[in-house]
């Protein structure tokens, strides 16, 4: 059983469930983004076997019909067993997908997965143009790199403020210097790009940069928000007409999802407890 304050931010440990919660998400006019919990697995067994459940859970969007997509990371399907497994389970996950019609998220891990991230989604993105898309941190002093390298890559991209306390031998360390950051890169990635672009956040003063240059470019753009952090002005959004995608996760490793995030950052706990108090 999934305690109450958690079962806010998780929809259950069970696929059916999750697909069930992706299902009231579409009636309230939002889509799902689907995350089977599990991370760092160091044995190519736990990997192949999350890569399975995804190819099964995208069969599963396509047959109900749902308005939904799937996020994968790195280090749940093999990037911590080696680089050559993580990018075959994931362009198996992808090719499944591209049959079934269903996007494909890549989340982005800590700096040193980076690389061969990219390098993995902007190859499969080669293969299946616009049915893949990728995480990008704007707090990394790299990002703008990044950025430079995916505008001619056919995949879209979801940009965060980053959520790993990373050194600041390469990532930013005050909140207003990524904020900063983060209103450089959209601005970029709605000049620059026109394969999609995701702004990855709950600040309200972000959203109001993006619906600017949205104005401004006309360059179509989606919201993505998680599950159980200001739901109401999820829907408030979608009801203004704005694309708007909850980032669901679900599945029994939450516990270690929880217990990672805060541990990873204090920021995150912080996080945490301010969804929960609605502010």
């Amino acid at each position: 059983m999934i305690p109450p304050i958690a079962s806010r931010f998780v929809a259950g440990t069970t696929a059916s469930g999750a697909l069930d919660h992706v299902s009231e998400c579409n009636e309230a006019g939002m889509g799902g983004i689907l995350n089977l919990l599990g991370e760092h697995y160091d044995d190519p067994e736990p990997a192949a076997e999350d890569a399975d459940a995804y190819c099964h859970l995208v069969s599963e969007l396509a047959s109900r019909g749902l308005n939904g997509s799937v996020s994968v990371k790195p280090s749940q399907i093999g990037i911590d067993v080696g680089p050559d497994v993580f990018r075959e389970n994931f362009e198996r996950i992808v090719e499944t997908a591209a049959a079934e019609d269903v996007f494909v998220w890549c989340d982005m891990e800590d700096h040193t997965t980076t690389d061969t991230t990219l390098d993995a989604v902007e190859a499969t993105a080669r293969d299946h143009p616009h049915g893949v898309g990728v995480a990008i941190q704007a707090n990394l002093t790299r990002t703008r790199d990044d950025l430079r390298r995916l505008a001619d890559v056919p995949a879209a991209v979801r940009l965060v403020k980053g959520a790993y306390d990373e050194p600041s031998s390469v990532a930013l360390d005050s909140k207003s210097a990524v904020d900063d950051a983060y209103e450089d890169h959209l601005e970029f990635l709605f000049r620059e790009f026109d394969q999609g672009v995701a702004v990855g956040s709950h600040d309200p003063a972000m959203l109001q940069v993006a619906v600017d240059l949205h104005k401004e470019y006309g360059t179509p753009f989606e919201i993505q928000m998680l599950m159980g952090v200001r739901e109401d002005a999820q829907r408030e959004l979608a009801a203004k007409g704005y694309e708007v995608n909850q980032y669901v996760p679900y599945g029994d490793k939450w516990m270690q999802y929880f217990y990672r995030r805060i541990r990873e950052r204090k920021e995150n706990a912080l996080f945490a407890l301010r969804a929960v108090v609605g502010v």
